[in-house]
């Protein structure tokens, strides 16, 4: 027994459960020392691996698993990338991004060839596919950006974009050198490279998309059911990629960038992604970059040595070069020039796939072999400690001033959110999520109003069971949340005591049922909440889920500018418009257009947006004729004694609900100066007595019920 115990531990291992455990605890310990020594997380995992490797003390081998867990953490890194990149600003910037990824490809390839070629005496190919492995870089610190808050910066974006650029022309590079060292250039390769690129873009860029907003609307409910629909578009997409000529990390960056409109930054499905990748796939394939590297190297003697440092030095300083040119042709601040630097320095993937595929066929020696290892370890060491000083700096220098004010605009936004129908409440939900500022520490408040009758206790334990449900939906997607559950006479006088005592500023209300009797004597209910609550409220139906539309069209009436609401409302349109990378059109008034263009704290260059001037204010369904079920229709109204008050936005819900019945909609009424209303209906009535009387009705219908069941 003792044998068979102690034959476990033989190395390397071999029993499968055993290596995962280790490999588990260097992720878990790893980063948590060298984080004690002021040292990078990224570099603790690469060092663990050389010294597990087969290469240092043989712990664990590149077995079949190993490298499969590393494919996949390479992936996950690529994909991620894709899938955080701000593709508006990439948009916008995207003359950057080739400007950077010409800079990151030609200077180090500038640079290395005649080193390679006059200093280390390789002859042309092999002069020519060493440099090229110098252009190349892999994205392994860019986990620290993301976790550091900084990847929304224009210069992460362009990095991001360049990545790409560069990769793909060596990739190219290395198929024209392989096709010439085997004495010609065929032209039927480049061909066949080129209608595989044509169909995966096909596939990519208009297949996928269809499928995967057909598969989030119809399986809207399987919430796991979209994370493993994701893992397999990513891998689908590498292999595609693959097929067509190209490495699988192309493909995996371009699933992250089709699939970016369609998960939210915000979203529970991209917590999953990135909670999953961070803790486990990309670990897994740090650990395996470092038992790539063979210490024994270092003893050879000299000249494994010298190619090393040369090739090392030759690399850094090429994108080195890249960065800084690049700094100085588009104004960057040094801070982002070292983060283009840290991002673009690291050697990993590209690299090895470069130098593996001349080794295996003769192009180079096992010198260059062994150097690349070693390039590899200092550049990813190198990469990692720069970057994580780099984002310190550019949060650093982040305008406190602003953000002060932004803090300061927004510490007091707190969202309730009541639950009343059921019906699309997950839309509801993910609505109140994508719109609260992420700066804020206020929570979500989601609350229940029950009766004050004779079951008003358990209804009020079943009431906070149900929003026990729904708590943790916001929960998975890292926001806080609190529950309510309350008792009042009716729903309505529950929201409005509720909202005042949490001090709420915006309140999230599902689309109003069909009014009943009651109702319709005594005033609509929804107007007793707008009209007793002088704060922003949204009212909101989604018929389909929010990553499914494709532009939020705002209807704007004349003076709505001058609003204390204004600015709010705007801001969390276009945050939501972000969010589910949507564009944004306003029909509005010049004067109003104008102001929107002209307020500092509204970002419209984040999306797409257009605006449309609209008069037709008293024909308001005419807006039916530019809309579309693809759009999420939104109409500003104002309350009665605002400035912005039209006699036209009265009773907007029902006029609107005939018309567009079938898309989705949303009412917001702007926060305002307190203006006291009364409903003209019931001006002269106290509503007190009638709700006593309501709530008698509401007991003598229970009884005579019960009485008629006991009698049968």
């Amino acid at each position: 027994m003792i044998e068979n115990f102690l034959h476990e531990f033989h190395l390397p291992l071999q029993n499968p459960v055993l290596v995962f455990a280790v490999i588990l605890l260097i992720i878990l310990l790893s980063p948590i020392i060298l984080r004690m020594l002021k040292v990078p997380g990224i570099v603790g995992l690469i060092l663990s691996g050389v010294v597990i490797g087969p290469f240092g003390f043989n712990i664990i081998e590149n077995n079949s698993a190993v490298n499969l867990f590393s494919t996949i953490g390479l992936l996950y890194i690529m994909f991620i990338a894709g899938l955080e990149l701000d593709l508006s600003e990439f948009r916008l910037h995207r003359n950057r991004s080739l400007v950077f990824g010409l800079y990151t490809f030609i200077l180090p390839l500038a640079i290395g060839f005649p080193v390679c070629y006059s200093v280390l005496g390789y002859d042309f190919y092999a002069s020519l596919l060493i440099a090229s492995m110098f252009s190349t870089h892999t994205l392994v610190a860019y986990p620290i950006v993301s976790r550091m808050g900084v990847s929304k910066n224009q210069a992460v974006a362009i990095t991001v974009g360049g990545t790409i650029l560069t990769d793909t022309a060596v990739l190219l590079l290395l198929a024209f050198i392989m096709s010439a060292e085997k004495g010609s250039i065929e032209p039927g390769f480049w061909i066949q490279m080129l209608i595989s690129a044509v169909i995966f873009s096909v596939i990519l860029f208009w297949v996928v998309p269809r499928i995967t907003a057909w598969f989030f609307k119809k399986m809207e409910s399987e919430k796991y059911s979209h994370y493993i629909y994701v893992l397999a578009i990513v891998f689908l997409a590498a292999f595609l990629a693959e097929i067509a000529g190209v490495e699988p990390i192309i493909g995996a960056f371009v699933s992250g960038l089709v699939l970016n409109r369609f998960i939210p930054h915000s979203s529970v499905l991209m917590n999953r992604i990135e909670f999953i990748g961070s803790s486990l796939f990309i670990p897994f394939f740090l650990i395996s970059v470092g038992m790539l590297v063979d210490v024994s190297v270092i003893l050879q003697g000299p000249q494994a040595l010298i190619i090393a440092a040369i090739l090392t030095t030759v690399a850094i300083a090429g994108k080195w070069l890249a960065a800084l040119a690049t700094r100085y042709s588009f104004g960057y601040s040094h801070a982002q020039q070292q983060l283009i630097f840290g991002l673009s320095s690291s050697h990993a993937a590209a690299t090895i796939a470069v130098i593996l595929v001349g080794f295996q066929n003769g192009i180079i020696d096992e010198n260059i072999l062994n150097g690349t290892i070693i390039l590899i370890l200092f550049s990813c060491i190198i990469a990692s400690v720069v970057t994580e000083r780099a984002s310190k700096r550019i949060l650093q220098e982040t305008d406190n001033t602003a953000k002060n004010e932004q803090q300061s605009v927004d510490s007091s936004e707190k969202i309730l959110l009541p639950i009343a129908n059921l019906a699309n409440m997950e839309k509801l939900l993910d609505f109140g999520i994508f719109i609260k500022n992420k700066l804020n520490s206020q929570p979500i408040t989601i609350f229940s109003v029950v009766p004050n009758d004779a079951e008003a206790e358990l209804n009020l334990r079943k009431a906070r069971e149900r929003l026990q449900g729904f708590a943790q939906h916001i929960s998975a997607a890292e926001s806080k949340v609190d529950i309510v559950a309350t008792i009042d006479h009716n729903a309505s006088a529950g929201i409005i005591r509720t909202a005042k005592e949490s001090l709420a500023s915006i309140i999230l209300l599902g689309w109003p049922q069909t009014a009943g009797l009651i109702e319709k004597v005594i005033g609509n209910k929804l107007e007793s909440v707008i009209y007793n609550i002088d704060k922003t409220v949204f009212i909101c139906h989604f018929s389909k889920p929010l990553i499914n539309h494709k532009r939020i069209i705002i209807a704007v009436p004349p003076f709505a500018e001058l609003e204390q609401g204004f600015t709010l409302w705007i801001k969390k349109m276009i945050q939501l418009s972000n969010e589910i990378g949507t564009s944004i059109g306003f029909y509005t008034t010049a004067a109003t257009r104008k102001m929107i263009e002209e307020n500092r704290q509204i970002k419209l260059i984040a999306r797409k947006s257009f605006f449309i001037e609209f008069t037709s204010w008293d024909s308001i369904l005419l807006l039916s004729n530019d809309i579309t079920q693809d759009d999420i229709l939104v109409l500003v109204s104002a309350r009665k004694g605002s400035i912005s008050y039209l006699s036209a936005l009265d009773h907007l819900p029902s006029k609107i609900e005939k018309q567009f019945e079938h898309f989705s909609r949303i009412i917001i009424f702007p926060q305002q100066h307190h203006v006291e209303y009364v409903n003209d209906r019931y001006k002269d009535i106290d509503a007190e007595p009638l709700l006593r009387g309501v709530e008698t009705l509401n007991r003598l219908g229970k009884g005579v019920g019960s009485f008629f069941k006991k009698a049968e």
